[in-house]
């Protein structure tokens, strides 16, 4: 019989024919000049449409939400027609395809930004991370903190980037709120020292990403719509004082409005957490109504178990998807998994992206 991972699924709207996810993957590629996708990557995402959905890497809404070199936007019309390109190959091979929408937030610096501005977060606190520049790896820049006027620019941001990314093509969206990124850093204490409607009570620290959930389902419909979350990874210095109860109003307002999927970057790997981590995302994962995408290092088995149980309708499998591009027939077979060269993960061009073997080109060499 055959494992349920391996039938037809649904996230939403979206009918998928397998419930593996190709996880969004930063390679740092995107054209030096313009920030755009292009040929490389049509052939990359093609490679890789056997999975029942592929979530692609983050992808700025504005150059304001730009964070490392070389990742791709959504806001111009090169950019645009790049993707558009991407899309028509996936939906050549049958493939299902989501774009990933992103505002780097205080996860920046200042030469990554137009006219050497300070990035932009909740407060004026610095993060206790490093980003990629043209001279290498550097500390991120202090940024300035956001007025409250300028809410609305940012959700019309989303807005307008869900716009485009429909005139792409893309089956989905997904909208990045993790991983201590622009939306993370306004829901957790730890960055978010505001006193005004965007700061303190759990409601208020959450408005900033219901606002964006509702401008972007206007243009994609919920259905179509699924958002990331990592309620308990702390990633760059960034903290919550009590987690779970901000999420656990986040999370039944997003199911409310009746989105696709929750997308849940979990703690530990393969799904083994400690005990108290372990219950404290199963009640978070019951406060959401709709799919649910476990993100944890899974490997095959533990991916079948999981399904299997009903404790995730999907799994999403990211650095195996680097050097395997047919990773769904290789789980399904069970067959080796190729291992990815670390040094080719970020930036450079063909080499490490386009030239891991498939198991039938292994199988005729």
């Amino acid at each position: 019989m055959t494992d349920k991972l391996f039938t037809p699924g649904k996230l939403g709207d979206v009918e998928l024919k397998n419930r593996v996810v190709m996880a969004p993957l930063t390679r740092n590629r995107a054209s030096k000049q313009g920030d755009a996708p292009y040929d490389i990557h049509v052939e990359y995402y093609r490679q890789r449409a056997e999975a029942g959905l592929i979530i692609t890497e983050a992808t700025q809404i504005t150059p304001e939400g730009k964070g490392y070199i070389q990742t791709p936007g959504i806001y111009s019309r090169e950019q645009i027609d790049g993707w558009k390109k991407v899309v028509n190959a996936v939906h050549g091979e049958g493939g299902r395809i989501a774009l990933q929408l992103w505002h780097v937030g205080r996860i920046s610096h200042v030469s990554l930004q137009e006219n050497g501005q300070k990035p932009v977060a909740p407060s004026a606190i610095k993060a206790d991370a490093q980003t990629v520049t043209e001279e290498g790896f550097v500390d991120v820049s202090e940024p300035r903190a956001l007025e409250t006027d300028e809410m609305p620019r940012i959700v019309d941001d989303y807005r307008r980037a869900a716009q485009n990314a429909k005139e792409a093509g893309f089956d989905m969206v997904e909208i990045h709120a993790a991983n201590g990124y622009l939306l993370d850093q306004f829901i957790r204490d730890g960055a978010n020292k505001r006193d005004d409607a965007y700061g303190g009570s759990p409601e208020n620290r959450a408005r900033l990403i219901l606002e964006v959930v509702d401008a972007v389902t206007e243009v994609y419909g919920a259905g179509r719509t699924g958002i990331r979350l990592s309620p308990l990874i702390e990633v760059a210095g960034l903290k919550d004082s009590d987690p779970m109860t901000v999420y656990s109003y986040l999370i039944p307002e997003l199911s409310r409005r009746g989105l696709a999927y929750l997308h849940m970057v979990e703690p530990g790997t393969k799904g083994d957490m400690d005990q108290e981590l372990g219950q404290q995302t199963a009640r978070l994962r019951e406060l959401f109504d709709g799919a649910y995408i476990a993100n944890a290092g899974y490997d095959r088995a533990s991916a079948i178990r999981v399904v299997a149980s009903g404790q995730a309708d999907v799994v999403a499998f990211g650095r195996p998807y680097i050097a395997n591009p047919d990773l769904v027939r290789r789980l399904e077979l069970d067959a080796e998994v190729n291992e990815g060269d670390q040094a080719t993960y970020y930036g450079g061009g063909v080499e490490g992206y386009l030239d891991y073997p498939t198991l039938e080109a292994q199988k005729a060499a």
